[in-house]
């Protein structure tokens, strides 16, 4: 995990800590590697104090319209208030989660000799199957241009640019874009990460990641420091058990303690006062 929160006067991305949503900063964090990664790697953006299961949160978005439904995109629902319309335009896509979307771009290097060299980052293939072809869908028309099709809508508040630009491949666009999607999916509890992209192995003689020096360039535009929130990049990978999890591990053994000490308890109960008579015959 590497913390880009910025907090620390010694974190190069300090410079970015009040970045505000329409004045972008960039920084760049060196690391090192200590065990390289054999197989895929899961490169995941991490936000804390975040609570994106707050209950208007929640139900801040309006599903029709992000299904494609045409009435929905020019008329959205009222839940969406008060990003449902600005300068009396419809907002597409409507809502706080859509408007609160995360929008740092991370990109990772390996630093050999000096030489900093790319990693390939993928960016397909990090959304559910059902979300990307079934819940989340662009308006139909005539044609294929997306500029076309959301005429009369305008972008939300905080982006810098319209949903019809997120990428410029049309089936990683609107609202089929797989940032968008998995961002949309809310978080249950205020800490957690979200897959960012993808970096798959190449071959079965090298690691995917060699042990070594790194660097992360960060453009910085997500605003996190006036909640008390923070930013990490995480690098994950799986083994033949899955990924690492802890909290179904830590959950088991909290619930399996109480269970335990319950179990005690009520023997000790059961010992102490189990033996009182019970007969119903009254004494003289």
């Amino acid at each position: 995990q590497i913390d880009y929160t910025g907090t620390e006067p010694s974190c190069p991305c300090n410079k970015c800590l009040n970045v505000s949503w329409d004045s972008p900063c960039t920084c760049t964090i060196n690391f090192t590697l200590e065990h390289s990664f054999e197989s895929n790697v899961f490169m995941y953006y991490g936000l804390s104090n975040f609570y994106q299961n707050h209950r208007r949160y929640v139900k801040s978005r309006d599903d029709s319209q992000l299904n494609g439904d045409n009435s929905s995109l020019l008329n959205p629902s009222k839940e969406c208030e008060p990003y449902r319309t600005n300068e009396d335009k419809p907002i597409a896509p409507c809502g706080a989660i859509a408007n609160s979307m995360f929008n740092d771009t991370l990109e990772l290097f390996r630093i050999d000799n000096d030489t900093r060299t790319p990693i390939p980052l993928i960016k397909k293939g990090i959304a559910w199957w059902t979300d990307k072809n079934v819940k989340f869908r662009n308006p139909t028309g005539d044609g294929n241009n997306l500029t076309a099709l959301f005429q009369g809508t305008t972008k939300p508040v905080n982006w810098p640019k319209p949903v019809y630009m997120l990428d410029t491949e049309p089936d990683n666009n609107g609202f089929i874009n797989e940032d968008f999607i998995v961002w949309m999916r809310t978080a249950a509890l205020p800490t957690f990460r979200k897959l960012y992209r993808l970096i798959e192995r190449k071959n079965n003689f090298q690691p995917t990641l060699q042990a070594g020096k790194y660097s992360l360039d960060i453009a910085y535009n997500y605003p996190v420091h006036s909640f008390d929130g923070r930013k990490r990049m995480i690098l994950s990978t799986i083994s033949w058990m899955g990924g690492k999890n802890p909290f179904l591990g830590i959950a088991y053994i909290t619930v399996g303690s109480i269970c335990f000490f319950l179990g005690v308890v009520l023997l000790f109960i059961h010992h102490k006062y189990g033996n009182r008579n019970t007969s119903a015959d009254i004494p003289n």
